[in-house]
């Protein structure tokens, strides 16, 4: 019997057949593509890359305090850094949401002059070094700053090295995360159902309101995520701009750079918590992140 394919004259006709079927049904790998293995000069440096990345959160786990842990984690300043980072960090995504959202649908859905060189801006804070952004913040909203002078003299609000300094440092730093991730959902949402929606009579703000928030709602969340996590783990605007006084302005990670340098078994304990709260929020993002589709 003569072999009815390549397939077949290697290794066979029932398991060149079979094999062949597997492939073109797309359910032999299970996603239709046919998978080998990886070629060394890759493999090698995709390993050492995992290894590099692991390694540190290995090193803080088998180095950690367990015994101690309970009696590191339960002193008073612990928990005041704690509350503290929740609370600023809750705060900073508010403000986030609330200038953030309408920032991103400016940008997806209008067409202005300069609109690329707003947008630039925007993510200026996300490569911006955050204590040029803590000293940037000093020179705008401190005591003698551009508009902070204005602030005391008018309303006698004063933002520098107070709670409030926090939540502004940590919004300064977290809100384009929100912006680009509400934007991007923006962009790949429909703009039909708010047309129709203003066809129909709804106003411009009524079809934003009624029509496009409830549609990309899912990005909204996963933006407000990922700003809360970047406000949580916020360090160089917020000591630069707020300063590091315990229970007013020290959060979690300047707890942690202060426990470094007098006690590092305390420090190990707080930095599990934060690694705790990420590996958190990266399983709540587990659908935008974990997956490769």
């Amino acid at each position: 019997m003569k072999p009815r394919d390549a397939s077949d004259a290697v290794t066979g006709p029932s398991v060149g057949r079979s094999r062949l079927r597997r492939v073109r049904s797309g359910t032999g790998r299970g996603d239709g593509t046919v998978r080998r293995g990886a070629p060394l000069p890759l493999l090698l440096p995709a390993l050492v890359g995992l290894v590099f990345l692991l390694l540190p959160m290995v090193a803080l786990l088998v180095r950690a305090p367990w015994r101690n842990m309970p009696e590191l984690l339960s002193s008073t300043e612990v928990w005041q850094a704690l509350r503290l980072s929740l609370v600023s960090a809750t705060a900073a995504t508010a403000v986030s949401l609330v200038l953030g959202v309408p920032l991103a649908w400016v940008l997806a859905r209008t067409d202005f002059p300069g609109r690329g060189f707003v947008r630039a801006l925007v993510t200026l804070p996300l490569v911006l070094p955050p204590v040029v952004g803590g000293v940037a913040l000093l020179l705008a909203l401190g005591r003698n700053g551009v508009v902070g002078q204005w602030l005391d003299s008018w309303f006698g609000i004063t933002l520098p090295f107070t709670t409030a300094g926090v939540i502004v440092a940590e919004a300064f730093v977290a809100m384009p995360f929100l912006v680009i991730s509400v934007e991007g959902t923006l962009r790949a949402a429909d703009p039909r159902y708010e047309e129709a929606a203003t066809t129909l009579g709804a106003s411009r703000f009524t079809a934003f309101r009624r029509v496009t928030l409830p549609l990309i709602a899912p990005g909204i969340a996963a933006g407000a995520v990922l700003a809360w996590a970047r406000a949580l783990g916020e360090f160089g605007a917020t000591i630069t701009f707020a300063g590091n006084f315990p229970g007013r302005t020290q959060t979690m990670p300047l707890a942690v750079y202060l426990a470094l340098q007098d006690d590092p078994e305390a420090a190990i304990a707080l930095s599990l918590v934060l690694l705790a709260v990420s590996i958190a929020v990266l399983a709540g993002l587990r659908d935008r992140w974990m997956t490769a589709s």
